[in-house]
């Protein structure tokens, strides 16, 4: 059976996000088809997990948490991939599905994903994902010329935008051709996204617990197509505002947690759901949101988005299932008031702030 969608990792997120939207949307007839599966790593510890990944009976998500104030738990099954391929043993299967049967692409290779090192090109098939990811376009490029989408779900502002400057900066030193350079800018669809679910434990060998809340944001743009309807989907003419909610809502409440966590020399393995059993405390958070954050969103024109989002930002916090340590939230403290207190003022700069302020020790 063709695949029209081929995924480059096997992250435990993406098998409770893109995968699982897919398998739900294939049950409704509203999918673009199944997924081909490829491990960029070569990591032969996880050959295991691509065995189950495309198991005939699918593979377990358990979606534990709280929703709309109930707690939530129920496990589902993810019969959308139907291959799973390593471009360390499968790389002439990979070529071949690329070119003949991929329509969207997806990606969500971690941390260190668009890292291009100085032997890039010591091997027939390179090391790096954008390495892989130029030398298959080519080869579709010499074979076909068919039109392409590329989703990418790895966590950078902008992500389809800084993956294709990537990539074309690869292709004017390895295949300086113009004209293929001309078919990346012109039918090649590099869509910028973001993705929002947490995503908290694995399932051996395959599988994933993972809350309720789940959100996959794409900015739109001619020649778009998508590898599925969903209602965790959106489609949107800015990211932004759905990058700042995230940043200036949930992640900002995370590091206003983290700051009374440190100032108050609280428990040291304390978790966010813990911290926030302490009346004084929820409240203390709530006055933020209602007085200064959600204010400030009103002055962009989006009060109602960033009171859903406080809403369910604060159901994802309170749930019974996640143990989120505050020592964890607690890394890179000093960066993370910057972009997610003080970059917030700068944006909304007429609305008064001075509680976050105050905790983001500016004046």
């Amino acid at each position: 059976m063709p695949t029209p969608i081929v995924q480059f990792g096997t992250s435990r997120f993406l098998q409770a996000h893109a995968d699982l939207f897919v398998s739900e949307a294939l049950e409704k007839g509203e999918a673009l088809g199944a997924i081909t599966v490829v491990q960029t790593t070569g990591s032969p510890e996880r050959a295991g997990r691509l065995a189950a990944l495309a198991a005939p009976g699918g593979y377990p998500v358990i979606i534990r948490g709280r929703q709309d104030g109930r707690d939530i738990e129920r496990e589902q099954r993810v019969v959308s991939v139907r291959r799973a391929l390593s471009t360390a043993t499968d790389w002439d299967d990979v070529r071949r599905i690329f070119c003949e049967e991929a329509g969207v692409v997806l990606s969500n290779t971690g941390d260190t994903g668009y890292d291009v090192g100085d032997d890039d090109l010591a091997d027939p098939v390179p090391p790096s994902f954008p390495g892989k990811l130029l030398a298959l376009l080519h080869e579709r490029f010499q074979t076909n010329r068919r039109k392409l989408t590329v989703l990418p779900c790895e966590l950078v502002s902008r992500n389809g935008d800084v993956l294709k400057r990537l990539i074309l900066d690869l292709q004017a030193n390895r295949y300086p051709e113009s004209d293929f350079r001309e078919w990346l800018l012109t039918d090649v669809v590099w869509a910028n996204t973001l993705v929002d679910r947490i995503v908290s434990a694995p399932i051996e060998p395959a599988g994933a617990v993972a809350e309720p809340y789940a959100l996959w944001a794409i900015e739109n743009q001619p020649g778009l197509v998508l590898p599925c309807r969903h209602p965790a989907m959106l489609v949107v003419d800015d990211l932004t505002p759905y990058e700042k909610l995230k940043l200036h809502i949930l992640n900002l409440g995370h590091t206003v947690l983290a700051d009374v966590w440190m100032k108050e020399n609280r428990p040291a393995d304390e978790t966010v759901k813990a911290m926030l059993r302490d009346a004084a405390i929820r409240q203390r958070l709530l006055s933020l949101y209602t007085a200064e954050v959600i204010p400030g969103f009103a002055a962009r024109g989006l009060r109602r988005q960033a009171e859903a989002y406080v809403a369910a930002t604060m159901d994802r916090f309170d749930n019974p299932f996640l143990d989120h340590r505050l020592r964890d939230i607690a890394n890179h403290h000093a960066e993370k008031l910057v972009r997610r207190l003080v970059d917030f003022h700068a944006w909304t700069p007429d609305v008064p702030k001075p509680a976050l302020l105050d905790i983001a020790g500016v004046q």
